[in-house]
């Protein structure tokens, strides 16, 4: 009998955790956990790890923290993965911290075999679920892989509205409501691989008001070593019923000089990091670590930038000096010629 079989009592007799019945741990006690605890019970004795692996506990734990995963075509993707739902929930319940190595975005190759990703995004206002989508990408076409990455979740003319009131009125309000209420979960799956990982920080790292239409912009942000993985989700208070309007929410890829990159620089770092990405935290408990390495990536980019404009100054003054002393040269010629 292994050592987690049985439960010591009063320091003396043991109860075995044989005298209860399967149904009743796999029913009565296994469907209570949640994923992270269900994880720990199945490390307890090979009894309960047998049952703490069913899929179906797995599956009911995924679409109740993802609604989206619900979805047929992402079920039949989650099902061909090696463990399953388990599978998906380890890959997607921990945030993504950083790349496990350094490598510049060239130093990995495309999958050849990669011919789509799949998006599962949900979020919700006040632990309210306003929006739960899946979307399909295509990403073997030519204009994908050349053109600069972005996956829109919404129409250009949808529209989501959140039965969830807001208390307040004001951009102030708006911002420190959405900042402190607005969760967000963007999971990105590549079925070619059979890995997923969750690309977005739980609630937002910025919240900002737009200069020209006063829309309120959230930003949710995964850094990915010199890379950063950006949620945009553009909010509005509907006048009248103060009611949450969702108009945007996409995401992209940029590098430490603020560029875009394409979809084919997306695709390579989207999927180094699936393999080989850290997962630290709890999601839920890591807001403050996730504004810091926010926070940290715009320093690390602000440097750079501040050192690219030294470098084109330095080369400035050598072009001058060099233009200088070229005249200064050749009006000493002219002068010693008609001397």
């Amino acid at each position: 009998m292994d050592s987690g079989d049985s439960i010591q009592q009063s320091g003396e007799s043991t109860t075995s955790i044989s005298a209860l019945h399967e149904d009743i741990i796999r029913t009565h006690i296994l469907t209570r956990l949640d994923g992270p605890t269900l994880a720990s019970a199945g490390c307890a004795s090979s009894r309960l790890h047998e049952l703490a692996a069913a899929d179906k506990l797995w599956r009911r734990i995924c679409n109740r923290t993802w609604p989206s995963t619900a979805d047929p075509v992402i079920g039949r993707v989650i099902s061909a993965m090696p463990a399953g739902h388990r599978s998906f929930y380890y890959d997607s319940f921990p945030a993504l911290h950083r790349r496990s190595s350094g490598v510049s975005r060239g130093a990995h190759k495309l999958n050849p075999q990669a011919l789509g990703m799949i998006s599962a995004v949900d979020v919700r206002y006040r632990n309210k679920l306003i929006l739960s989508k899946t979307h399909e990408t295509e990403t073997e076409t030519g204009w994908f892989l050349c053109s600069p990455f972005r996956v829109d979740l919404l129409d250009p003319k949808e529209t989501v509205s959140s039965p969830a009131k807001f208390h307040g009125r004001g951009e102030e309000t708006l911002q420190s409501e959405l900042e402190n209420n607005l969760t967000l979960s963007w999971i990105l799956i590549d079925p070619s691989t059979k890995r997923a990982a969750n690309f977005s920080s739980l609630r937002p790292v910025s919240v900002t008001s737009h200069w020209l239409t006063a829309d309120v912009q959230a930003r949710y942000a995964t850094v990915l070593g010199s890379f950063l993985c950006t949620v945009l989700v553009t909010c509005r208070g509907k006048e009248g019923g103060d009611v949450l309007q969702l108009k945007e929410v996409s995401l992209q890829v940029e590098d430490m000089e603020g560029r875009t990159l394409s979809g084919k620089e997306s695709l390579v770092i989207l999927q180094e990091a699936m393999e080989g990405g850290k997962k630290v935290g709890k999601r839920g408990g890591d807001d403050d670590d996730e504004r810091e390495r926010y926070v940290e990536f715009l320093r690390r980019k602000r440097e750079m930038r501040e050192r690219k404009q030294r470098r084109e100054r330095r080369l400035d003054l050598v072009c001058m000096a060099t233009g200088v002393t070229i005249f200064v040269a050749w009006v000493v010629v002219v002068l010693r010629r008609y001397s």
